[in-house]
């Protein structure tokens, strides 16, 4: 086998967008890598910004069969003029994945992954086989298959990073929006298991069942009337004073720090017109709600909104404590980060309007993978 098909993704001078499949040289594995075939990657949130980019979902098109299958979509032409870099360069997709070893290079390293089934992070997933070096292969346990695996880095680590980011700026207890998906339930049994109090924040009375009947504690409903008066009851209980935001748009932010400073204030000696000293923290990490972050200041002085990504934070905390990250991931991935797919698609179906129409939603609850093995 000398080459394979890969997907990838390119802005046209027209104002679309293209995804296709490319024929590509599939290398030989240097005397450190590792072959691989792919045969789970997860369609992430964090993989949309590469595929689709600004392109109007609503109205993309599928023409072709196959390996000649391509999607196309309109990108708006306000946006042109800020996509330059890409302009023209077919772009490889899909930050992780998993498969199983089938060639190797030389060094004792590589050869002692041949025929593993190992997960991967590294970018251009959503193809047929990968070269890697074999230090970036998380080993998985014998009994894991690559479905088991494919989501092994991007929420695992993000979840871990929540924590470990509470602990390092001196928080106890921390506030979780869109609980209820994959990465939610992540980190709810993280948090479960390590003894940190968690506020689940959800849209539906069915995820509210569904954490609670994990062992969640808090879970708290946006869409209900009391929803402010429920996170302020679980916020002071919990002592809770930082966020993660996968919505990003609207006011739910700042509803979380109004909640937040309405908490701290039941236990305030003295009233002060600057609002509780006790610093409370937003981290918008995802996009779910494509408005504007709205922020009606009525929470005091002692606040912060910025934005979280995984990679600074494993800049940050380096590589000793990611690498104790990525042990425990391993450990756990039949467990704790376990993960639930909607469907399995081929790389030719993840190109049909329809299909893509659906995981572009990022639905709680709804996640797509990608077998590039499967047949087209």
């Amino acid at each position: 086998m000398t080459t394979a098909l890969q997907m990838k993704s390119r802005v046209n001078e027209d104002a679309t967008l293209d995804l296709f499949l490319a024929e590509v040289e599939v290398p030989a594995p240097g005397e450190h890598e590792v072959l691989i075939r792919i045969e789970a990657a997860p369609i992430n949130p964090s993989d949309q910004g590469v595929l689709f980019g600004p392109a109007d979902m609503s109205a993309c098109t599928t023409s072709g069969t196959g390996k000649d299958t391509v999607l196309s979509a309109p990108v708006p032409k306000a946006f042109m003029g800020r996509l330059a870099a890409r302009m023209n360069k077919a772009l490889a997709v899909g930050n992780e994945g998993a498969g199983v070893v089938i060639g190797a290079g030389s060094s004792p390293a590589a050869q002692a992954l041949m025929g593993k089934t190992v997960a991967l992070f590294g970018g251009a997933m959503y193809q047929q086989f990968r070269v890697m070096p074999a230090a970036m292969c998380l080993p998985l346990p014998a009994d894991a298959t690559p479905r088991d695996g494919a989501s092994s880095f991007v929420n695992p680590m993000t979840a871990l990073g929540m924590t470990e980011t509470m602990r390092m700026e001196g928080h106890k207890a921390l506030v979780h929006t869109a609980a209820a998906s994959n990465l939610g339930q992540m980190l709810l049994k993280i948090c479960i298991a390590d003894g940190i109090d968690l506020v689940n924040i959800v849209r539906k009375q069915e995820q509210v069942d569904l954490l609670k009947g994990m062992g969640a504690k808090y879970v708290v409903n946006s869409s209900a009337d009391s929803f402010k008066a429920d996170l302020t009851d679980a916020l002071a209980e919990t002592g809770a004073t930082i966020a993660f935001d996968a919505t990003g748009g609207g006011t739910l932010a700042s509803d979380i720090l109004g909640c937040m400073e309405s908490a701290a204030s039941r236990s305030a000696d003295e009233y002060s017109i600057y609002g509780s000293i006790a610093h409370k923290q937003v981290y918008i990490y995802g996009g779910l709600d494509v408005r504007p972050t709205t922020l009606n200041r009525a929470y005091g002085m002692a606040w912060g909104v910025g934005g979280w990504l995984l990679p600074p934070f494993l800049q940050r905390v380096g590589p000793e404590k990611t690498a104790e990250m990525r042990a425990r991931v391993g450990r756990e991935i039949k467990t704790t980060f376990a993960s639930h797919y909607t469907q399995e698609i081929s790389l030719s179906q993840a190109l049909d309007a329809a299909t893509a129409k659906a995981y572009y939603a990022k639905a709680t609850g709804d996640k797509y993978l990608i077998n590039p093995s499967l047949p087209l």
